[in-house]
């Protein structure tokens, strides 16, 4: 149905504007006429209702773009190119008709014209008043006579008239066809010369009445190419005189035409302007009809072509939303705009498909990508992948842990910013042609010293070309430093075996020395004597005491474990040490209830000491290097338990700890001249043969702005025997203060 309102307004229009062009044309209708007005009307009426219709499109067609409809921008634009189309050669004809209109009229009233128009009708008008005067001089000259005649005869009978009118007629030099007496009502009562009966035209009665009152009567008969006279003959009673003259009936007969012709001449000329106003007004008419015709069939096309249009830009658009079951109806027809809806929704049906395939693929792929992320991030060595111009690309967890790095600002950044250890390593591999090479790499992080067995590899493609680098590395500290405890163990085994039985036989020499020669020497001889042996004794028992601590940490025995307060052992220590802490305050936050751990009591009780000793010593060795006015010196020893660990820390504010921290685990290696370097290993042994740990790190400061010390926290399992405890108790798990 629209499409035929549609077609039928676009035929109707022309139909208009060809019927408005018949009934000015060839209908010769005139302005004037009815039937041009009804036309102009229906004229009117179309362009109303068209423009009308056009108006609420367009204005549905701006609110559908406002509104970022599919296809109305391009709807628009159409419809615009349309109307220019339609509009520029339309109105180009219209002002070329017009101009056209105006100067045929300009040829038509030219001076040229109206001087010939004039003299046509001056030539016309002059023939015509010459028989017209000679008619009334020759038609008064016979009356005069036959009135003068009457004058003279009392009586004149008809027969006598007819003589006498005969007589008149032939004194004309100008010549009368026919010469009739008439009475008043037009009955013949004489005729002239050659005047017959079939030849008498009668008077009219208005010609009669007008020569009653005196008048000189001229009739024009140009069809019988005649010109009348009538006049009243004075001295008769009710008589008049009627006669004809022979004249040139075309001519006159074109006299009047040159007379309507001059008068409808010059009413047009007159009229011009208005008649070159009322053709410019039909000619816009039927241009502005065209013209909205013409719009309102580019807006139906425009409609048509751009509905798949818009149907597949909005399609596009849920497309790149990511709505892949997007589909346009595929229009009927094999031309291109079919063919590209049947080509879109076949695209559509391959893509989805393909992000079904790279979905599943995707979905293989993140989940080999999140086992691999798994196992790296479970893996305890370090891992950092690089690509080929040496920048980071992938960091694990445990390499994040080891290196101490901020994970947002190593992506993308050289090995040589992230890692500077790394970077010789990494340049003896890239200008080798090593796969892979290998080396033990100290590193110092947050005050550790650490060192890394560092292996880097060259990482290649499936073609075998390389694309980057590996970094593998293990934090080997305790493994080195296992290897060094284990060699002074055995050194200390060597030692002990190799020192040991010498010792004893030394000092039983000095001493019998001693007591053979004292008998033989007198005065200062026997005081150096007694000097000499008794150094030698006290020398034999230093290095027995050594050899002694040599041997224990040696061969330390196995720990006799039993159940014991783990709480009241701590308690007791820390009371023994209180006093010998160098002037140090000693901070206890000990739980009050009992924590059951199964150990050895000597050997945890000996450990926690020397750990309290060397807090103590560490205070000392601060203040004798110079502490600054204000030293509050301080030991915190503090212990929290759960029902699987028990974790003791003791903190100081004294010296605090060595870059290369790690070797203070190792016999021999203090920072006190007065130590011997055995007390922390044998710490360390005697928490490791327990199951648990020992480690050293910074501790907190104790106030705002103060000097960080040394913290020392030992971590013992304690499952079996807080299990037993809770469960004799009746106690729920949990934490165990």
């Amino acid at each position: 149905m629209r499409n035929i309102v549609t077609f039928g307004l676009v035929v109707l229009g022309p139909a208009l504007a060809i019927a408005t062009f018949v009934v000015l044309g060839p209908l010769g209708q005139g302005a004037d006429s009815t039937a041009l007005r009804l036309i102009l009307l229906a004229d009117f009426v179309y362009f109303l209702l068209l423009a009308g219709l056009i108006m609420m499109r367009l204005a549905q067609i701006i609110a559908a773009k406002r509104a970022r409809s599919a296809g109305s921008r391009l709807t628009l634009r159409l419809t615009g190119v349309f109307a220019g189309i339609a509009l520029v050669p339309t109105v180009l004809v219209a002002l070329f008709a017009g101009l056209t209109v105006n100067i045929g009229l300009e040829g038509w009233f030219s001076d040229r014209v109206r001087s010939v128009v004039g003299t046509s009708l001056q030539a016309a008008e002059a023939y015509q008043s010459e028989h017209k005067q000679d008619l009334v001089l020759d038609v008064r000259a016979l009356a005069a006579f036959l009135n003068l005649r009457r004058q003279a005869s009392t009586f004149m009978s008809d027969g006598e008239l007819r003589e006498l009118l005969i007589s008149g007629q032939t004194r004309i030099q100008r010549g009368v066809k026919e010469a009739y007496v008439i009475d008043g009502t037009g009955k013949i009562v004489a005729r002239g010369d050659r005047s017959y009966l079939f030849d008498y035209e009668e008077p009219a009665p208005k010609d009669l009445v007008e020569a009653q009152k005196g008048e000189t009567v001229l009739i024009e008969d140009w069809s019988n190419s005649e010109l009348r006279g009538l006049i009243r003959l004075n001295a008769f009673v009710d008589r008049y005189l009627y006669i004809s003259r022979k004249v040139d009936g075309k001519i006159l007969s074109l006299l009047d035409q040159t007379r309507e012709t001059v008068s409808l001449y010059q009413q047009l000329e007159s009229a011009r302007g208005r008649v070159i106003f009322e053709f410019g007004l039909v000619y816009f008419g039927f241009a502005l009809i065209l013209i909205l015709a013409a719009i309102w069939m580019g807006l139906w096309f425009a409609e048509r072509l751009s509905r798949p249009i818009g149907r597949l830009a909005a399609a596009a658009e849920r497309i790149g939303a990511g709505d892949l079951d997007a589909r346009v109806i595929e229009a009927e027809g094999d031309d291109e705009i079919a063919t590209l809806g049947h080509s879109f929704n076949r695209m559509t049906s391959q893509l989805k498909g393909q992000r079904a395939a790279l979905m599943e693929s995707h979905r293989e792929t993140e989940e080999s990508r999140r086992l691999f992320d798994s196992v790296l991030s479970s893996v305890t060595s370090g891992v950092i992948g690089l690509d080929a111009e040496g920048r980071v690309d992938f960091v694990n967890r445990a390499a994040m842990q080891l290196l101490a790095l901020d994970p947002s600002q190593v992506h993308s950044q050289e090995i040589s910013k992230v890692v500077p250890e790394f970077t010789s390593l990494y340049n003896r591999l890239h200008d080798s042609f090593q796969e892979a090479v290998q080396e033990e790499i100290r590193v110092s992080r947050d005050a550790r010293l650490e060192s890394l067995l560092v292996r880097m590899a060259v990482r290649r493609n499936d073609e075998g070309a390389p694309e980057g680098y590996v970094v593998a590395f293990e934090d080997v500290t305790e493994l080195v430093s296992a290897q060094r405890m284990a060699a002074w163990g055995d050194v200390a085994r060597r030692i002990a075996h190799e020192i040991k039985n010498p010792l004893t036989p030394i000092q039983l020499s000095a001493e019998r020395i001693k007591r053979k020669f004292s008998k033989l020497t007198t005065g200062e001889d026997t005081e150096v004597l007694e000097s000499l042996t008794g150094v030698i004794v006290r020398q034999t028992n230093d290095l027995r005491r050594i050899v002694d601590e040599f041997s224990r940490f040696a061969r330390m025995p196995e720990p006799d474990r039993a159940d014991h307060d783990l709480a009241q052992l701590l308690r007791d220590a820390a009371t023994l040490q209180q006093d010998s802490l160098h002037g140090a305050r000693l901070v206890s936050n000990i739980p009050d209830t009992p924590v059951i751990v199964e150990l050895d009591a000597t050997m945890i009780s000996q450990a926690v000491t020397n750990l309290i000793k060397n807090a103590g010593e560490a205070i000392e060795s601060y203040v004798e290097k110079g502490a600054p006015d204000g030293f509050e010196p301080e030991v915190r020893v503090a212990m929290t338990a759960t029902p699987e660990l028990v974790t003791i820390q003791i903190a100081d504010n004294g010296l605090g700890l060595p870059p290369d921290r790690a070797r203070l685990f190792e016999p021999y290696v203090t920072t006190r001249a007065k130590g011997t370097g055995l007390g922390l290993p044998i710490v360390k042994k005697i928490i490791e043969e327990h199951g648990g740990t020992l480690t050293l790190s910074d501790a907190p400061a104790f106030s705002s702005g103060a000097h960080h010390g040394a913290l020392a926290e030992i971590r013992l399992p304690r499952a079996r025997a807080a299990h037993r405890a809770i469960k004799e108790r009746g106690e729920p798990p949990g934490d165990v203060t």
